[in-house]
Parts: C-alpha cells; sequence; structure tokens
C-alpha cells in the first residue's frame, strides 16, 4: 500500500500527517505533496517541525514536492487536507483512473472536522497535530 498526503504547499500539513503516519503504519509506503509550487526542494516550515519533534514525529527528513500527475498511478491513495487541495488533485486526474482520493478528516470518527486548517496561516500548529493525529489513527486502521 502506497499513500500520498496532499495540502497546499507541502510545508505544513501533508508533511505532519506524513511524519505522523509513517510512525503509526510503518508498513505501508508514504509520500507527501503540495498542489503549489512555491516550496519545492525545501524541508517542512521550523515552527511545524518543532511541533512534530515536540511529540516525537521528525520531519527533518522530509522536502517538498509538487504534486503532479503520474503521482495517481504511484500511489493507492491520495489524501488532501482540505476541500480546495482534492479540487486541485482532481482536476489532474487522468481520464479512465480510479485512485482514490479522500479528505483526511474522512477518517475522524466522531469529529465534526471537515478539514485540517492550514497552521502555516492559523498558527495553530499543535490544533493542527491533534488532528492529524486523529485522523492518521482512522486511516490506520482502514488499512
Amino acid at each position: 500500500m502506497k499513500v500520498l498526503f496532499v495540502c497546499l504547499g507541502n510545508i505544513c500539513r501533508s508533511p505532519a500527517a506524513e511524519g505522523v503516519f509513517r510512525l503509526m503504519a510503518p508498513d505501508v509506503a508514504t509520500d507527501s505533496a503540495g498542489t503549489g509550487r512555491w516550496h519545492v526542494g525545501e524541508p517542512p516550515y521550523g515552527p511545524m517541525q518543532a511541533a512534530a519533534r515536540a511529540r516525537g514525529y521528525e520531519l527533518s527528513d522530509l522536502r517538498a514536492r509538487q504534486f503532479v500527475v503520474a503521482d495517481f498511478d504511484r500511489f493507492d491513495l491520495i489524501i488532501g487536507m482540505d476541500a480546495s487541495n482534492l479540487a486541485n488533485i482532481e482536476r489532474l486526474r487522468p481520464v479512465g483512473n480510479d485512485t482514490p482520493v479522500h479528505l483526511f478528516t474522512d477518517y475522524t470518527a466522531g469529529s465534526d472536522a471537515n478539514e485540517v486548517p492550514d497552521p502555516y496561516y492559523t498558527r495553530d500548529f499543535d490544533g493542527a497535530l491533534d488532528l492529524v493525529e486523529h485522523c492518521a489513527r482512522g486511516l490506520a486502521t482502514t488499512l
């Protein structure tokens, strides 16, 4: 199984999701990407790395990359952090491709969250990580 986590810039939410999920489900291959290209080649945002490290997640080995059409063939499941990410992903979907694309919050039982808010803008890195951990636990139980 190969899972791709996608957000806007690939410096906060999707690398955090990748870092959390790879510890929860070490037998699942993971990667992360952004729908935008502003941060390609950069490590995750410093405050997100610090918040993740405080919880035992190491993100420093990750580097931002942009989501590409070939990702539909490379991954068994693509997870977006919000509806805008999903729309951007779906715009690139090749005709006839059936790779599942879901919101990360689809995996949150008992939560009313419909997206993972972007801590780059909200500055709530711990709140984003709380939700990422909750979603990752839910996803791990479905695979």
